[in-house]
C-alpha cells in the first residue's frame, strides 16, 4: 500500500498523497476514488494512540475522503470499541488466506483444465486490453459469498494498476481459444508472494481460468524462493473455494469499518 501510494505521488507530482504508519499498519491516500485510500493492518502493533488516530482522520478529511479501516480479528478487542465510539460503522468483511509454498499441494502447478488455455506474463503493450478484462470481471460478480463493498471507476483502476506495476506487481494474462479470458497479479516481497487480484470475463467462467492463473503464479512464486503466498478474498466466494482447494488456509478475517468524510 505504501509503495503503491509513493508511486502515485511520483506519477501525479503532487503533495496531497500520504502514507502514515500507525499501530503496525499504514494509512494511505493516493488520489480521489483510488483503491489505495484506506488504513490497512491496523492493530498488529497494538491499539493506536488517540493522537495518532486523530492525525490520520485529519489527513483524510483534508482530502474530503472517508476513512476506511481494515481491522483484523487478531487485533486487540479494544480497537472495535475505540473505533465505534469515534463514529466508524461496520460495512463488510474480507478473508486473508495463506499457504506454505513448500507444501506439495501448492508447490506444483495443476494440469491445465481446458484445452487451449494458456497463462503468461502480460506486458505493457496490452495493458488496456488486460484492464478491460479485469474491469469486466470485477464488475460482474458471480453472486457467491459476501459481496464486495467496493466499486471503482475504470480510470481509478487503471491508475492503481500502473502504480502497482511501479511498486513491483507483475501482471498475468490467461488466453482461452486465443481470446483474453482473464488476468491476475502478484507481488513478491521478503519471501512472501502477494496475490493482488484476479478476474475472469463472465463468458469464460467455469472453464479453469482462475485455477490456471493461480497455478502459474504459485509456480513463479516458488521459483522466486518465496516461502508463503497470501491472498484476500470475499468470505464464502468462489475465489476463496479455489484457493482453499490449492491448500490455502484462513489466516484472519478483517472487518471493514468506515467513518464518513
Amino acid at each position: 500500500m505504501a509503495d503503491a501510494t509513493r508511486a502515485a505521488a511520483g506519477r501525479l507530482g503532487e503533495q496531497d498523497t500520504f502514507a502514515i504508519p500507525i499501530a503496525g499498519g499504514v494509512a494511505t491516500y493516493a488520489e480521489p476514488g483510488s483503491p489505495f485510500n484506506k488504513l490497512a493492518g491496523l492493530g498488529f502493533g497494538g491499539p493506536p494512540a488517540a493522537t495518532d488516530l486523530e492525525k490520520v482522520e485529519r489527513a483524510f478529511a483534508a482530502q474530503s475522503c472517508s476513512v476506511q479501516i481494515e481491522l483484523a480479528h487478531l487485533g486487540d478487542p479494544s480497537l472495535g470499541e475505540l473505533l465505534t465510539s469515534r463514529g466508524y460503522r461496520l460495512v463488510s468483511f474480507e478473508n486473508v488466506l495463506g499457504a506454505a509454498l513448500d507444501d506439495r499441494r501448492t508447490g506444483d502447478p495443476e494440469p491445465v483444465p481446458s484445452p487451449g488455455l494458456i497463462v503468461r506474463r502480460s506486458g505493457a503493450d496490452e495493458f488496456e486490453r488486460w484492464l478491460d478484462v479485469m474491469f469486466e470481471g470485477f464488475a460482474s460478480a458471480d453472486g457467491q459469498g459476501v459481496p464486495s463493498h467496493e466499486v471503482f471507476a475504470r480510470e481509478a483502476m487503471a491508475n492503481a494498476q500502473r502504480d502497482f506495476a511501479t511498486a513491483g506487481v507483475v501482471r498475468y494474462a490467461a488466453e482461452l481459444d486465443g481470446a483474453l479470458a482473464g488476468g491476475g497479479c502478484m507481488r513478491v516481497t521478503s519471501g512472501i508472494a502477494q496475490l493482488t487480484g484476479a478476474a475472469t470475463v463472465p463468458a469464460y467462467r467455469r472453464r479453469g481460468v482462475q485455477t490456471a492463473l493461480l497455478a502459474a503464479r504459485l509456480a513463479d512464486a516458488t521459483a522466486a524462493g518465496c516461502e508463503v503466498a497470501v491472498v484476500t478474498t470475499q468470505p464464502g466466494s468462489k475465489s476463496q473455494q479455489n484457493v482453499q482447494r490449492r491448500g490455502f488456509d484462513l489466516l484472519f478475517t478483517r472487518a471493514i469499518l468506515v467513518k464518513a468524510g
